[in-house]
């Protein structure tokens, strides 16, 4: 189910629960890979973490795109991780599980959950959660290093109305070593069932769910080329005001050369800001191969017209 401005807690481990992320080069390159996903789909994040095998995301979508930023997340850090390694195949035990989230009762508490884990694993203290590198905890307690897609505002208002400020998040942190030690309190907030069921939040946000779920299957039974319209339309669109912009035509598309400079700039302004795939971009701008597609948009990204990114801008 996607809404726009949904929120939901989106949680993988690795192939045969593998330690897919046993090395902090490995993190880091899935974090970076978020943060791409973030800027392509416009998600929030309001909590996360990278355990050894698995990782923990509280995403709020405003476009109705978790599927697409999904799939582009993890097959584009599949890739890179394959290639780092000079392996192949799969490299998580499914597509991704995702629980739709209450905003009003049930995001605070997953961000206080996501927070903590570390803390279950045994791999830190709460207070050591300022400077443990591989969850949101950190960037909560250090402004300076939050990225603009990152957003700590539900964690500091469940604990109590806190404000983002030194001695709001020093507070943050005793909120959450307090919650730590009380397991009726963890219970009242539904830990229990933060990575179990299909949603999280109150006896009404789950009936509503279920009413809203019936009219979204009925819809789907009569085929979702709705959807699929939607995006595409979407997709045209954007390319239509790029083209204006560097004032081409329609005809020049087809006329052109397949990797002319105009066309790189469009398509890598497109992979930037969507989750548009290479087979779309040959089909609609007379594009070529789409491996040659990568490598082309990748060689323009490194040496790119400066005069077509302001254009295009």
């Amino acid at each position: 189910m996607e809404f726009e401005d949904g929120i939901y807690h989106v949680i993988n481990r690795g192939n045969y629960r593998a330690n897919l992320f046993a090395s902090d080069r490995t993190k880091g390159a899935f974090l970076k890979c978020l943060g791409e996903a973030c800027e392509k789909t416009g998600w929030r994040i309001h909590a996360w973490c990278v355990m050894s095998n698995h990782y923990h995301l509280a995403i709020e979508t405003p476009q109705a795109n978790l599927v697409d930023g999904m799939s582009w997340l993890q097959g584009t850090f599949a890739t890179r991780f394959n290639r780092m390694r000079k392996e192949h195949g799969h490299l998580f035990q499914g597509r991704y599980k995702s629980l739709i989230v209450d905003p009003g009762d049930g995001l605070g508490a997953l961000c206080h959950y996501i927070h903590l884990n570390p803390v279950r694993a045994g791999l830190c203290e709460v207070a050591d959660l300022k400077l443990w590198p591989w969850s949101s905890g950190k960037w909560l307690s250090h402004p300076k290093e939050r990225p603009g897609w990152y957003d700590p505002s539900e964690s500091l208002r469940h604990a109590g109305d806190l404000p983002d400020s030194a001695a709001g998040r020093r507070r943050y942190l005793g909120y959450l070593a307090r919650l730590a030690g009380d397991e009726v309190v963890r219970k009242k907030l539904g830990f229990d069932g933060m990575s179990s069921g299909w949603s999280i939040g109150s006896r009404e946000f789950h009936k509503g769910l279920l009413m809203d779920h019936k009219a979204y299957a009925a819809a789907r039974a009569l085929g979702d080329d709705g959807l699929a319209e939607a995006k595409e339309e979407a997709l045209q669109d954007l390319m239509s005001q790029m083209l204006k912009k560097i004032g081409v035509t329609k005809t020049q598309v087809a006329a052109e050369g397949k990797f002319v400079g105009w066309k790189l700039a469009v398509a890598a302004t497109m992979k930037s800001r969507t989750t548009v795939t290479n087979a779309w971009l040959r089909k609609n701008l007379a594009m070529g191969s789409i491996f040659e597609i990568s490598r082309q948009v990748a060689a323009w990204n490194r040496n790119p017209s400066r005069k077509l990114q302001r254009i295009l801008a």
